[in-house]
């Protein structure tokens, strides 16, 4: 995978951790600030951009989704169960390729920055 974000069992749950720490990570999140006054990236923050984002795109994935962001990570998790199991992975591609192909990203954020929910 990469190393800003990972899947892994823990407990009773698979958890998608994405580190905002990184520095590619912390780029991206600076770009999408000169793009959006209130896209300040931390892990709160990417919290309401997935929302958005899953919510337009992949709702599914929002069912059954708990989340925990922190200032410096965001994390996702999912109870223990075959079909979560292929809903944390497919999160964490979604993150992996919005990264990667991050013009994809911005352009969300300029269409729909506004419905965002905002730390």
């Amino acid at each position: 995978m990469n190393s800003y974000v990972k899947v892994f069992e823990s407990g009773d749950y698979f958890d998608v951790c994405f580190y905002v720490d990184k520095q590619k990570i912390i780029e991206i999140g600076e770009k999408m600030n000169d793009i959006n006054e209130y896209a300040y990236m931390n892990g709160y923050n990417w919290e309401a951009f997935f929302n958005c984002y899953l919510e337009i795109n992949a709702p599914d994935l929002l069912e059954g989704m708990k989340t925990d962001p922190e200032a410096d990570m965001y994390v996702a998790y999912y109870d223990l169960t075959p079909e979560n199991k292929k809903k944390s992975e497919k999160f964490a591609e979604i993150i992996t390729s919005l990264i990667e192909n991050e013009e994809e990203l911005y352009q969300f954020l300029r269409d729909n920055g506004d419905e965002i929910e905002w730390d």
